[in-house]
């Protein structure tokens, strides 16, 4: 008996192997990105000091008729409509939930807002419950030298990072080297990069990008007609003196995953066709780097 068990188990071990035989060998599995380029996560939003002279409800249209589903509000801008209330740190609860009800039905998102100053610690923690409470990504701002510690442990709290912002000389962050020391020791304060700005400082762009490596999280996207002017006047990206193909290279090229504002600081009363058209601008030049 024990010897018919053993010969069945021999027989069923070599029908086993032959079965086996017949079939392919598994190849082992190499993993490749079959992702798309980190292009096709950017952002394409719009600063809503853009549309300052109105309100925010009719800035909301103006970016939703511009095709734009991602804005940076700023603080300061009455609601409109129905409302009395004004977008900033006191806007009462039935204002927050109108904010909020307005975004929704137009299927749009603040990713962010500012660029705020806040003055004292109240006023940093009021900033950062309202950001917490619409459900902004991060917050531009110009934080006080004294306020960096504070900013940073607040935004560490929070978990909402702040994207310091360069505004033209004599601001205080006019050049990168400016940033990167606010940013030291600093991990929750990061880089907005408005490339017009660097421009009327006599800056060249990619080469301030390039001192801000893995630390810019959004963009204020403008051109100037004249390079180191403060005072020069936006236009159209691609009609200035910006090299923005370079430019968008260089984003590329460090892996930048956030959102570029669209800021114009032109035609004010009637600059929703200038908004279509840089978003033309921008879709071709991104289209263009794949």
């Amino acid at each position: 008996m024990q010897r018919l068990f053993v010969t069945l188990a021999v027989s069923s071990l070599m029908m086993l192997l032959i079965h086996c035989g017949d079939q392919p060998a598994k190849k082992t599995e190499t993993t490749v990105s079959t992702t798309d380029s980190v292009t096709s996560q950017w952002k394409l939003g719009v600063q809503f000091w853009t549309f300052h002279l109105f309100p925010f409800t009719t800035a909301v249209e103006k970016a939703d008729s511009a095709g734009i589903k991602f804005i940076e509000a700023y603080l300061g801008q009455p609601i409109g409509g129905e409302s009395k209330d004004t977008l900033n740190t006191r806007l009462s609860s039935e204002g927050r939930r109108a904010v909020k009800a307005l975004l929704a039905t137009k299927g749009i998102t603040m990713v962010a807002f500012g660029v705020v100053v806040p003055q004292n610690e109240t006023e940093w923690k009021q900033t950062f419950e309202l950001a917490k409470d619409l459900g902004v990504q991060y917050i531009t701002a110009e934080p006080k030298r004294e306020h960096w510690h504070l900013a940073d442990s607040l935004a560490g709290a929070y978990n909402i990072p702040i994207a310091i912002h360069d505004h033209p000389n004599p601001s205080p962050y006019a050049n990168p080297d400016s940033v990167i020391a606010a940013m030291k020791g600093h991990p929750n304060l990061y880089a907005c990069a408005d490339v017009g700005h660097w421009a009327r400082n006599g800056l060249d762009v990619v080469e301030c990008l390039k001192k801000l490596e893995g630390r810019v999280i959004g963009s204020h996207l403008k051109d100037i007609v004249t390079f180191n002017d403060t005072r020069a006047t936006d236009t159209i990206p691609g009609k200035g003196v910006i090299k923005f193909p370079e430019v968008f290279a260089e984003f590329k090229r460090q892996q930048f995953k956030g959102m570029f504002s669209i800021e114009h600081e032109s035609n004010w009363l009637n600059n929703t066709g200038d908004v279509k058209e840089i978003a033309e601008f921008f879709h071709t030049q991104v289209n263009a780097l794949k």
